[in-house]
């Protein structure tokens, strides 16, 4: 079983910044990737980022590239989200996600991931 745990939500003014983690307990794989999705009020689930093992491959949604970045610490299993200049329709829920299996950098928006954990609130201010 694998356990995902975010933190670092919480509310900032626009063009503020706030750094998310998700941290990996349980199981582990030697190929797998981890991912941020979003969910705003009234709108579908959204692919944020995503970064791969092995190797480090990320990808972005096209709305955060330049702004957002997705990185790891391969030590704790931990993934980060960085994310300056935010905006205040970067408002949603923010869910962490991970899957064993080796993904191009492409399948990688879409998964499937297999686990999830409860998600973080993230406010962007105007």
């Amino acid at each position: 079983q694998v356990q995902l745990a975010e933190s670092g939500g919480g509310m900032v003014q626009a063009g503020g910044s706030l750094r998310l983690s998700c941290a990996a307990s349980g199981r582990t794989f030697s190929s797998y990737i981890m991912g941020w999705f979003r969910r705003a009020p009234g709108k579908e689930r959204e692919f944020v980022a995503g970064i791969r093992w092995p190797g480090g491959s990320t990808a972005y949604t096209d709305s955060v590239k330049g702004r957002f970045t997705i990185s790891r610490d391969n030590a704790k299993n931990t993934v980060y989200l960085q994310m300056n200049s935010l905006k205040p329709e970067d408002t949603a829920v923010y869910y962490c996600a991970a899957s064993p299996g080796f993904f191009t950098v492409t399948a990688m928006k879409v998964g499937p991931y297999n686990y999830w954990g409860q998600g973080t609130q993230v406010t962007v201010s105007s």
